[in-house]
């Protein structure tokens, strides 16, 4: 019979419950206890709700506190000496794992995670997972890194879901992934998914797996999941040939249980023969974003003693599924295997949507009709799975109901503006392009801007959103706040930005945002073509979590939407402030996009929109503006035959937005979390004045992309970390601008944060950026002492 499967489920629980008990065990509000059993009582509702949709198989291992690649890390023991010795070392009951005296302390984790307050430890590199908006740590492998079982979380979590009647098929990211996106200890060699990985560690790594499979099987597991998503991407010969041995291993290592390979992300193109040449018991395919590859291995073949699971409903975005479409993919599989080899699941695990759609009651009830979150999804793969096993008259009711909906989507004239689709199609080469060659527009910029020769300072944006903005918003949202009295408070609060900035001593100021609720969602509210949840929370990294707009039609900008904020800020100061916006590709990448026409023509969409606001800000006089692409290589696609394309039309979008303007106007960007080495080319052409990145967790070693390239606009490398609560030093933040000075000629040299001030408070911002500017200060006047010098 053919079986309904799911890869992960989200953790963050219906009200954000695991933010709030993590936030509240780092400001000491709970104890560890408290935490723990916060976790517990998660992961046991999360069971509950699978089994209750009816899932045959259901993970288990897919909680985390923060990341599950920081998990796996530690369940190893890839704990860098400076975390342990700095914290405590091992735990002697509970942590990470639950084994009396070897498992890593929950405070090592969160300090690999975050690092620690004052001038403490600085945390591990974290990047983009894959090309979503999710984030990992970035495991740190020591040179003949010694690895050893340090704790057994998926054995007790595999023993809970026990204790409920449940027998569950617990998750392990795979070993050759895990090692593709661990990085080297030395610095200035590259991790996080390069060539340059620690792969020859895994010799060392495969028996405490195989230990681990071992523990699971004695524990009275029947399947253990392993994740290896780089199978979509483009590998090299030497990891392609390291699979088979790998699995050879693990397949011996607890010869009893069955091994479930899971594949994600992508079409496996070269690398479908390999996955299905392997010694496991199932392989997952993700046939929503490479649909073709069913076919490919029903022709060539699958082995005898393999099943298919089949990922049919989109883990990664909020459509419902074509229940049609989906089943017939499934039962061609199970025609040609047999229906006992054929499993239906969703394309990848659902950690990268919203939980329940239920929750949304004040939804637009059309709009509602189209969608599909996490435990409605479970119900389409169970819903396909019992057609295809029992045939399709078991599901005629749903099916009827599911083609009804989508035929109510694709006509909805709401989702269509003709005006739109009209000034897209007579777009001209000469939009996308400013008039004034870089260097000429550098001149005239810092003639008008008045900007220090040497290493100007700013920021990438926002300033904390503190509880009483938070409170205020709330206030008003709820109707206890006129808009007037609104406003007037967030004016008062832009104020004090800015007098804070001034007396700080930065060269280019922001308004602080205090009116935004978030990057992307801030926009979607004021443009057409978008809706919103108010419950429809995703993690984005660690307690962060985001709620991501709905894109469902064509997009336009009623009306100017920062234009009142940035001139009211500017006013308050001579010293210049930016303009604040986000970009086209970014809005696009970090909303739930629509699925029935091309990406580059939504990012075109969106593209006019902005463009039409920056026209305005440039109008109202605000000279600086910058264009935040944070998403701009995480949207690039996994495989490189098709990043041509994309880079073709993601930076015409880019320089649509942002050709309107006039030579003097500086144009800003900022990118975070990104690997830019593969991408130089298409970073130049966004032809932006000023590139502002994330740098400091990887110490400058983002830089070496632009080492002997060239690059001919101004950057501005991150200093310090924003995601911490640690505030760095001066001279560690002057040692990284040395660095930058070593490798950029100091004339592009900005000083600033790795990313936007939000999520931070006060007690922290204030002087970490007071250092900022002391530490561009002091590496100024040593250059200023080397020239005079010479």
């Amino acid at each position: 019979m053919v079986k309904a499967t799911n890869l992960g489920f989200p953790r963050i629980g219906l009200q954000r419950e695991l933010k709030r008990a993590v936030e509240a065990y780092w400001d000491g509000r709970i104890s560890r206890a408290d935490l723990e059993e916060a976790g517990r009582e998660l992961r046991r509702r999360h069971w509950l709700v699978q089994r209750e949709a009816g899932l045959d198989i259901i993970p288990s291992n897919d909680f985390s506190f923060y990341d599950q690649v920081l998990d796996m890390a530690c369940t190893v023991g890839a704990v860098p000496d400076r975390y342990r010795l700095g914290i405590g070392g091992a735990d002697s009951g509970g942590g990470t794992g639950g084994d009396a005296g070897g498992s890593i302390d929950l405070d090592v984790m969160f300090a690999m995670a975050r690092g620690t307050a004052g001038n403490g430890l600085a945390p591990l590199e974290m990047t983009k997972w894959f090309d979503t908006n999710y984030h990992y740590i970035v495991p740190e492998l020591a040179p003949g890194q010694r690895f050893s079982l340090a704790g057994d979380k998926p054995v007790a979590e595999f023993r809970e879901a026990q204790d409920l009647g449940i027998t569950t098929r617990p998750v392990l990211v795979g070993p050759l992934t895990f090692l593709w996106l661990s990085k080297p200890a030395q610095a200035g060699q590259a991790g996080g998914g390069h060539e340059g990985a620690p792969l020859a560690l895994l010799d060392n790594l495969l028996p405490v797996y195989g230990e681990l499979l071992q523990r699971l099987a004695g524990a009275g597991a029947q399947w253990v999941q392993l994740d290896e998503p780089i199978l979509a991407l483009d590998l090299p010969q030497e990891v392609r040939s390291a699979f088979p041995r790998a699995y050879e291993a693990l397949a011996g290592a607890a010869p009893g249980l069955k091994l479930f390979l899971a594949t994600y992300f992508g079409d496996l193109g070269e690398n479908l023969d390999l996955a299905l040449d392997l010694p496991v018991d199932a392989l997952h395919l993700d046939l929503v974003r490479g649909p073709g590859q069913l076919d490919r291995a029903l022709a060539r073949g699958v082995p005898s003693q393999l099943s298919l699971s089949l990922g049919v409903v989109d883990g990664r975005n909020v459509w419902r599924t074509d229940l049609d479409r989906a089943l017939t993919q499934v039962e061609r599989a199970a025609a040609a295997l047999g229906p006992d080899r054929v499993l239906v699941a969703p394309s990848c695990s659902l950690l990268h949507v919203p939980m329940d759609l239920a929750l949304e009651e004040d939804l637009d009830p059309e709009i509602r009709s189209w969608l599909a979150f996490a435990q409605q999804k479970l119900e389409e793969v169970v819903i396909i799975a019992r057609g295809a096993g029992q045939g399709r008259a078991a599901v005629a009711a749903q099916l009827a109901e599911n083609a009804a909906a989508l035929e109510a989507f694709r006509s909805s004239p709401r989702r269509h503006l003709p005006q739109v689709q009209e000034r897209v199609k007579a777009l001209r080469p000469e939009d996308s392009r400013r008039t004034v060659p870089l260097a000429e527009r550098r001149r005239a910029q810092r003639e008008h801007l008045g900007l220090p020769r040497h290493l100007p300072t700013t920021t990438i944006g926002s300033f904390p959103q503190t509880p009483e903005l938070r409170a205020l918003r709330a206030q008003w949202r709820r109707g206890e706040l006129s808009t007037a009295e609104y406003e007037a408070a967030l004016r008062v609060e832009i104020d004090r930005v800015i007098q804070l900035q001034e007396m700080l001593g930065l060269d280019v100021l922001v308004h602080g945002e205090p009116e935004r609720n978030d990057m992307v969602e801030y926009f979607a509210e004021q443009l057409q073509g978008f809706a919103f949840t108010g419950h429809g929370w995703v993690q984005s990294y660690g307690s962060r979590c985001v709620k991501p707009p709905i894109l469902y039609g064509d997009v336009a900008r009623p009306k100017a939407m920062t234009v009142d904020w940035i001139t009211h800020a500017q006013s308050r100061t001579a010293k210049p402030v930016k303009g604040m916006l986000t970009g086209p590709v970014t809005i696009m990448q970090w909303s739930f996009v629509r699925d029935d026409v091309p990406r580059a023509e939504v990012c075109r969409q969106l593209a006019l929109a902005i463009r039409d606001e920056i026209a305005d800000l440039e109008a109202a006089g605000i000279r600086v503006i910058q264009l935040d692409e944070p998403a701009f290589r995480e949207a690039m696609p996994l495989r490189r035959d098709q990043w041509d394309e994309y880079v073709d039309w993601a930076t015409e979008c880019f320089r649509l937005a942002t050709a309107v303007v006039a030579p003097e106007t500086q144009i800003q960007t900022h990118m975070c979390y990104s690997e830019f080495n593969n991408i130089m080319d298409a970073i130049i052409a966004l032809d932006a004045d000023v590139l502002l990145i994330e740098a400091s967790r990887s110490k400058m070693e983002l830089l070496d992309a632009f080492q002997g390239f060239k690059y001919p606009a101004d950057v501005g490398p991150g200093v310090y970390d924003i995601h911490s609560p640690r505030v760095p030093p001066v001279e560690e933040m002057a040692e990284l601008l040395r660095k930058a000075v070593a490798v950029l000629p100091v004339g592009q040299i900005w000083v600033n944060p790795d990313c936007g001030l939000k999520t931070r408070r006060y007690e922290e911002v204030q002087p970490a950026l007071r250092r900022m500017v002391v530490a561009a200060q002091m590496v100024r006047a040593e250059l200023a002492g080397e020239k005079a010098g010479d």
